[in-house]
């Protein structure tokens, strides 16, 4: 399939997809603003630089987008049918990096929650509830 859009608007476009501070990521913080809890955001001190922290419970989380992540189990998850052997590295690269930050903050005593963009989109109360449930009742 041809793209439908000039390389430089096409570059245009991924340019303004961000890396923090996304529409799931964002909907994930009010809801569990709303449910109590408080958090720490972007910690650049950790590896990853996670999207939640909760320092105290020594857990963090990371909200995946289901695209850029390469979440397999879902629609979005998927290498484009233009320019594929760059996206199959770039993909693989960032689920590498993603694996890597996971171990070394699991070195560190912390524990690691992945939550997936269509995760938060289709359900975000069941996904509150498993949340709350790692946070609360079980240790690292």
């Amino acid at each position: 399939m041809v793209d439908i859009w000039s390389r430089e608007k096409r570059s245009k476009v991924m340019s303004k997809i961000r890396s923090k501070n996304t529409k799931p990521e964002i909907l994930l913080r009010k809801a569990l603003f709303a449910k109590g809890h408080r958090y720490r955001i972007h910690n650049n001190l950790l590896p990853g630089k996670p999207d939640i922290v909760f320092p105290k419970l020594k857990t963090v989380i990371f909200v995946h987008g289901c695209f850029w992540h390469y979440h397999r189990d879902c629609r979005e998850g998927h290498i484009p049918n233009t320019n594929t052997q760059f996206w199959r590295n770039k993909l693989s690269k960032n689920v590498d990096r993603d694996l890597k930050h996971q171990h070394a903050l699991i070195k560190l005593g912390w524990k690691v929650l992945v939550i997936w963009e269509c995760e938060i989109e289709k359900n975000i109360t069941s996904t509150l509830e498993y949340i709350e449930q790692q946070i609360t009742c079980c240790p690292i």
